[in-house]
């Protein structure tokens, strides 16, 4: 059989934690139109009777001018040093710009193995995904593309066999049963962090971390489950926690409910609201935080 590492890489928000969750069949990285939803290096597991494919989803590359910003960067190159092969991500919807090939070329140029998954073509005109696909060859790169969306499940499959080639042959590197390298506590965070990506606007989800206090399944089989939300300015408290507290309030229970069908048990969630100011640039609080190479959300 077939099994390895594939390194997920790619600019913000071009779908790859959307592509790595249909690719393995499972949610294993939380996703939202924001850039940088994701934050650190996540690995999704597909195990099937020819192939054990662990794709490592990393943040996008994004210049954002903070410390958390470049820290981030830093997990994405440091994971494709340390793959079997690259799947480079871009979005096709956005059509492909010369900062797209300028940073494939950069990984390429490491000398692995690597595809691009051209992604969200459900939402293009299909005639223009030819003339996009010329100018990756045409700027210099010399692998395989592969126009694919992941909403829709077009093309994955070729992709799937596509990725399998540049594998080399070996026995599981990890258990079947396994899905991903992520706690139940990390998914936790992450989902609650989605909320406030999907449910506030501007810069405060930006400024947002997630901290669990204490996950634990009491007598009864009820997870529960005390969490801080972290801001990193201290107006951004008030428009989190809203009017009489309703802002907080509708997120939590949007939060819940999805943490309910993750772990299939009832939740009591209890919420607090924060204020770190300026956290993203103070290198102790990335780290208390869980953000960096070994950090777990």
């Amino acid at each position: 059989m077939k099994s390895g590492f594939i390194g997920v890489i790619g600019r913000a928000n071009a779908g790859k934690s959307t592509l790595v969750n249909a690719l393995v069949g499972e949610k294993v990285s939380i996703v939202s139109p924001r850039p940088q939803t994701t934050r650190n290096a996540i690995m999704g597991i597909l195990t099937e009777a020819d192939r054990q494919i662990v794709f490592i989803d990393t943040p996008g590359i994004y210049k954002a001018g903070t410390l958390l910003s470049a820290t981030m960067e830093k997990i994405a190159e440091t994971t494709a040093r340390d793959v079997d092969a690259l799947l480079f991500v871009t979005d096709g919807h956005d059509g492909i710009k010369d900062r797209d090939i300028e940073l494939a070329k950069r990984f390429a140029s490491l000398g692995l193995p690597m595809a691009i998954a051209f992604t969200k073509i459900d939402i293009m005109p299909k005639e223009n995904i030819p003339e996009n696909v010329k100018k990756l060859f045409e700027g210099g790169l010399d692998c395989d593309v592969f126009p694919v969306s992941a909403r829709k499940r077009m093309n994955l499959q070729n992709l799937l066999d596509g990725l399998t080639k540049m594998l080399p042959e070996g026995e599981k590197v990890i258990d079947a049963d396994i899905i991903s390298d992520k706690s139940d506590s990390f998914m936790v965070a992450e989902i609650m962090r989605e909320k406030i990506l999907l449910g506030f606007d501007k810069e405060i989800p930006h400024g947002v971390a997630v901290v669990i206090n204490s996950f634990k399944r009491n007598e009864r089989g009820v997870y529960e489950i005390n969490l801080d939300i972290i801001c990193d300015k201290a107006n951004h408290k008030a428009i989190l926690i809203g009017k009489q507290g309703s802002a907080i309030k509708q997120v939590s229970t949007l939060a819940r409910r999805d943490m309910e069908k993750f772990l299939q048990g009832k939740v009591y969630l209890t919420t607090y609201v924060k204020v770190r100011e300026d956290w993203r640039d103070k290198p102790a609080l990335i780290r208390d935080f869980g953000y960096g190479e070994d950090g777990n959300g």
